[in-house]
């Protein structure tokens, strides 16, 4: 398999509950103005297309856009996250079929910026004046090689990890989360608590899902990943991406991993079943556990993540050159990135904001989730932000990424040797340079 990326599968019923946090936090005057005004005239309708890889609880925020925009309709598009990018480049290289705005992933957001030409840039719309709202490397993320304004960022996904406290009490683990962070402040911690856990763990239950993700997240702490800054690939001579490899194969070979793939059927009946005890937790991850795991609130937690900070997905919203309507799609951008807007989705939803001058608000850093046992979302994810180092990414960071999680899906399906994989990862990594 490979490493699959999130499509924030946010569940509609939370979508009111956005719209009523933007209101209240408007009303309150968080955040920055969340729009630019109307500039199309009163009798000129005008449709904008908007192109993501799952719900990202946009929804209500559209609601809200129309209320000073009143001539312009919205439809949203979705596709599933591979499928997503993949259509983009095409439309992009045939010159038709993409949206007015389109969401892009951080795994791809570097080979789309090296196509400036296909984008708008969003500097002739007055949107760097964004720059100073957002973590610099966050707007450098958009950014192309030119210097053009290619997107502007949604979310980020620090790392924290969730945990099921109903399972760790039963094979005598702690639950309370400063313990259990304590159990494992590095990643071989975090095998030997797996150990623990393997020899008394209930019935149908593994301390994990699969080690893909935990791959990711192992490599995005490195202060290199597959990419140097100068854009080569680097994967067969950073020892750091090998180190996470054998730490994922151990993983696999002390038979902690429950061998279910992220976003699959499988994984969602996982959460519903309570067949693993922890997960790679980004912000985002917290709203689809929710809703995958319904009758399971209060039995989660979180706890910090091993081995330090680090990211796992976020998006930058761009508007093609294809848009017929580039001015009224750009004001969308803004409106859907700013302040008010990313509070609003954090504390509905879950998606943690790229912007730090919310991470101080109190309605950021107090924020707490009742289904997490009463974590305290906000201050977990604000201080996973504020320590994280940012690591270069390539121009085909995604395929990179994902010929190492499809090797490492081989060695847990046993279908390869993890040398054999190993030496087949880096052929399949030649290829997509």
């Amino acid at each position: 398999m490979g490493i699959p990326r999130p499509g924030r599968r946010v569940p509609r019923l939370l979508a009111p509950m956005v719209a009523a946090t933007l209101l209240t936090l408007t009303a309150c005057g968080g955040g920055s103005s969340p729009a630019t005004g109307g500039s199309a005239a009163p009798a000129e309708k005008i449709k904008l297309t908007v192109g993501l890889f799952g719900d990202f609880g946009f929804e209500p925020l559209y609601a809200e856009f129309r209320k000073t925009h009143p001539n312009i309709e919205i439809e949203e598009r979705q596709a599933a996250y591979a499928d997503h990018h993949t259509n983009l480049a095409a439309h992009l290289a045939t010159g038709a079929g993409a949206a007015d705005v389109e969401g892009i992933e951080v795994g791809f957001i570097s080979q789309f910026t090296a196509q400036p030409d296909r984008f708008q840039d969003l500097r002739q719309y007055g949107l760097d004046r964004r720059q100073s709202d957002y973590l610099d490397w966050k707007w450098q993320q958009g950014v192309a090689p030119n210097g053009a304004v290619v997107g502007l960022g949604t979310d980020i996904g620090g790392l924290a990890m969730c945990y099921r406290t109903d399972l760790f009490k039963k094979v005598g683990l702690p639950t309370d989360r400063d313990k259990v962070s304590a159990l494992w402040p590095t990643w071989d911690q975090y095998i030997e608590t797996g150990k623990k856990f393997a020899a008394s763990a209930p019935a149908g239950t593994k301390f994990f899902d699969s080690p893909g993700e935990i791959m990711r997240a192992i490599i995005a702490q490195a202060p290199v990943g597959v990419y140097d800054a100068q854009d080569n690939v680097v994967v067969a001579t950073n020892p750091d991406v090998k180190r996470a490899w054998d730490l994922s194969v151990r993983m696999i070979q002390e038979n902690l991993s429950a061998k279910i793939g992220a976003w699959t059927p499988e994984w969602n009946t996982g959460f519903a079943k309570g067949s693993f005890a922890t997960i790679i937790c980004p912000a985002w991850m917290t709203a689809y556990i929710q809703d995958q795991a319904k009758n399971a609130a209060g039995k989660w937690d979180i706890a910090t993540v091993p081995g330090g900070a680090g990211n796992a997905g976020g998006t930058h919203l761009t508007v093609p050159k294809q848009s017929k309507h580039p001015k009224e799609a750009a004001e969308l951008v803004d409106f859907l990135t700013s302040a008010d807007s990313q509070a609003a989705v954090f504390t509905a939803i879950g998606n943690f904001p790229s912007i730090p001058a919310l991470y101080d608000k109190p309605e950021i850093r107090d924020f707490t989730k009742d289904f997490f046992n009463g974590a305290p979302v906000g201050k977990i994810y604000s201080d996973a932000a504020k320590n994280l180092k940012p690591q270069h990414l390539g121009p085909k960071e995604g395929d990179v990424r994902t010929a190492i999680g499809n090797g490492l899906g081989r060695v847990e399906q046993g279908k390869q040797a993890p040398e054999q994989a190993w030496a087949q990862v880096l052929k399949d990594v030649e290829n997509v340079k």
